[in-house]
């Protein structure tokens, strides 16, 4: 797990690493389906958006962890069953952002909840997706949404 100013409370929150706006190269976000296609969906965007960026060396780290972030968004964050899809107004959204040598992908979705680690069980057929997160990123961590948005922000950054 990463080590950016996490607190004895509540280790996983670790707000974003420090960005200057104007420092950001490139951006791109999507709203995505509230239903397990959105992880295809995704992983789809993040490799076209990478290949736009000519970061086609990450593609397959950032799809993994894009699938591990929108896979956790949907099973965890989500009321059960899944809202109906509108316009625009799916609860999950996929955000990448490039500056000054790092990439960060982050996955917005309604729950106020922690992300929540589990004890590694290679042998288990799921929970280890935030595992696999922190063994390809540089760094991930959480942040409470503010202001009249509600939810969260699970990020994970790699170097470009």
């Amino acid at each position: 797990m990463g080590t950016n100013g996490s607190t004895m409370l509540d280790p996983l929150r670790q707000g974003l690493p420090p960005l200057d706006p104007a420092t950001v190269s490139d951006a791109a976000s999507c709203t995505l389906s509230a239903r397990l296609e959105g992880v295809r969906e995704a992983r789809q965007f993040a490799r076209t958006t990478l290949d736009r960026w000519e970061l086609t060396e990450l593609a397959d780290d950032i799809a993994l962890v894009v699938s591990e972030l929108v896979t956790n968004a949907l099973r965890h964050a989500l009321p059960q069953p899944a809202p109906e899809d509108g316009p625009d107004e799916s609860p999950v959204r996929l955000h990448l952002m490039r500056w000054a040598g790092r990439l960060m992908c982050a996955v917005r979705d309604p729950s106020d909840a922690s992300p929540v680690t589990r004890a590694e069980d290679f042998g288990a057929e799921c929970g280890r997706g935030l595992f696999l997160v922190d063994s390809f990123s540089e760094s991930w961590g959480w942040h409470p949404l503010a202001g009249t948005l509600h939810g969260k922000m699970v990020w994970a950054l790699f170097r470009v």
